[in-house]
Order: structure tokens, then sequence, then C-alpha cells
């Protein structure tokens, strides 16, 4: 193979796929990046088992073949380059030359035939939706993903897709996160879900642009197309928790109130709290204000801002992350805590619509909290 590209053109190229190589793994050709080119083009691949990732990248060809290179060495190598462009060869003893400029790298690759195969799932049902709408759902529920293996089902978000609705769940056990985006015009009625890191690899790789996203899947396997890359991930396969039957019917007080307002109070009241000096957050609502308080063996801090309530007074308490992790991710400036017992979870809700809820179980508080 040789081949020769634009080094800045490549190295886009390889930092969107190598979001899906393995960081350190015993099988070292999922450290690296699959080089396949033809007459006419080059095909960049990687895959860690669980996502794989594809793109396409200008290149003119002077030999075809095939390798595979280390992609943090590469992605150093076109980083600190100073070339405008790159060359890269290897020939049958799986040598790779490198040069960009003046400067020459020679090193041993890793054969193509050492690649894990890629899944080449046939995706029977698909859905077209913007990008945006997709980056949305995912960013605000993923920080709601367990990070624990006691059920692997839920270390990813479930996909819902009815009556022209696609729903986002996530859940840890302590916070359940539902975001949903209807008007969409699709017949397919399925539900699948999606490993957390795909998701997160998936929302860097949208960013910012406006796009269409066709997602498709199988029975074991999902399929993104963006523009420039196709994403192929693995599903996960379990009994999700039936998230319906968790949701309060009905609430006793209902609080409004400007969502940065109570993220700088959470998030100043919480200084007094450490992994050595742990607390819960406390919550008093009445009479049109929130109380937020704590008090730890280092010492106390009470503050307070006003709201909009209605119904019974109440004390709860909280872990302070899952309070500012809701807030923060929620997207809008004003939304509405919906609260019932003291040991009941805390619904939060945009003030109008239901783009989003987010469910957080509370904190028993002790005398002294």
């Amino acid at each position: 193979m040789k081949i020769t590209c634009n080094r800045m053109e490549l190295l886009t190229s390889i930092t969107g796929v190598s979001r899906a190589v393995s960081g350190k793994s015993s099988i070292p050709s999922i450290e690296g990046i699959l080089f396949e080119c033809d007459d006419t083009k080059l095909k960049l691949t990687a895959y860690d088992l669980e996502i794989g990732i594809i793109t396409y990248t200008a290149a003119e060809v002077y030999d075809t073949g095939s390798i595979v290179i280390n992609a943090r060495l590469l992605s150093d190598i076109l980083r600190k380059s100073d070339g405008d462009t790159v060359t890269i060869e290897s020939d049958d003893n799986l040598r790779v030359n490198i040069q960009s400029g003046i400067t020459k790298y020679n090193f041993i690759g890793i054969s193509a035939l050492d690649f894990p195969e890629l899944p080449t799932p046939t995706t029977d049902n698909s859905l077209t939706i913007p990008g945006q709408d997709i980056k949305d759902l995912i960013d605000k529920t993923i920080y709601a993903v367990s990070t624990s293996d006691q059920k692997p089902v839920h270390t990813g978000s479930k996909f819902i897709l009815e009556d022209n609705v696609l729903t986002v769940v996530s859940v840890d056990g302590h916070r359940l996160a539902i975001a949903k985006k209807d008007g969409l015009e699709s017949d397919l009625e399925t539900s699948f879900i999606v490993p957390a890191k795909t998701l997160q690899e998936l929302s860097k790789l949208i960013g910012d642009k406006e796009e269409n996203i066709k997602v498709s899947t199988a029975r074991r396997y999902a399929v993104f197309n963006l523009v420039g890359y196709t994403v192929i991930t693995r599903l996960l396969e379990g009994d999700f928790i039936d998230y319906k039957k968790s949701l309060p019917r009905s609430y006793k007080t209902v609080v409004t109130l400007n969502a940065g307002s109570l993220i700088d109070a959470v998030d100043r009241t919480s200084l007094l709290i450490s992994d050595r000096f742990k607390s819960p957050i406390r919550l008093e609502v009445e009479d049109q204000s929130i109380k937020v308080s704590c008090t730890t063996a280092l010492g106390s801090v009470h503050d307070e801002i006003a709201c909009e309530s209605e119904g019974d007074p109440v004390t709860i308490g909280f872990n302070y992350r899952y309070i500012l992790d809701a807030l923060r991710n929620a997207g809008v400036s004003t939304v509405k805590l919906m609260l019932n017992e003291p040991t009941m979870p805390m619904t939060v809700v945009p003030e109008d619509g239901d783009d989003f809820l987010y469910l957080i179980l509370p904190v028993r508080l002790r005398s002294n909290d």
C-alpha cells in the first residue's frame, strides 16, 4: 500500500474513528486503525469489539493494500508533523514508512488479517432523524446511565419508538432520566438498548453539525449513518426497568423555580461536603422559598432562593450531585420540582411541555443533617 493524503484531513478522519479504538487490550490490532485502499479511496475502520466506526477520506493511491497502524502513534505523528501532506507506505513484511515534510518514520505495523471482522448486520428497520435531536436526547439522559456491572442492561440507554415519538430512558438505581422527541414521520415501532460508550462517542461525532442521521436496527446491532461516518454498535440485551411503573401518579407539592438559581445554591452549599465529610443536601420548601442547607462534621451552611410553590410544605434530602446533574442537563431556564413525602422520589420536569422527566431518589435525613 502507498498513499498520499492531506495531513490535516487525514488527522480529522483519524480523530473521528479513534473514538472506537480500544485503549488497552490483549489484542494489539484493536488498538489500531485498519487502512484499506482501492484505486480511488481510503477506508479507515476502528473497532473495539463493542463499537465500530468507518469513514472514507480522500487519498492519492499509488498502490492498493491494507495495514493496521497503532492509532495513538499515528495521531501523534500527524499532529506533530509540519508538512501539508503525508505519505504512508507499507510492504509485505508489515514495514510502515510515513513521511510528512522532511520527517520520516519507519516502524512495524499489524497485519490486516489480525483485525477483527466488523459485523455487517442486516438492518430492516430504519428511521431518519435530525442529528441535533438525537444529540439532545443523548445529552439529556446519558448522565443517569448505570456504571455498575451488577445489571449490565442498565449500562446503556433504551430507545423506544412508538406513535411517532422517540423516547430515550436511562436509569442507575438512584435516578431515572427520560427525554423524548415527538412529531417524527415513521410507522416504525421498536425498542433497543445502546451502550453508553456508543452514545457518548456518537454525541461527540455529531457535535454542532446540522445533518440527518439514519438509524437502523437488527436483532443484536444498530447502525447510525452520519455524514462522513458509519457507527456500528452491539446492543445490550436483558430486562430493562419498566420506567412507567416508577413514575408517581400525583404530587402534594409543586415548585416552579429558576434552574440556575438552584444550581448555584446547591453548588455553594455542597462546598462543605467531601469524601471525608459526607452529608445530604436538605431542601425545605415553604412560603414561596426553598431553604438549602447542609451540616457535616466540618460545619454547616444555609442558603435560600425564591420560588413559586403550591401545596404542602416539605423537607427532603438528596445527594447534591444528583440534583446538579439533573438541572445542568435539563437545558431549560425554569423547571418544576414535583414532590410528595420525604421518602418518595422527586420529579423534575420543564415548566412547559414534556420534553424530559427526571426522577431522583431522596436520602433519608437524620436529626443532625
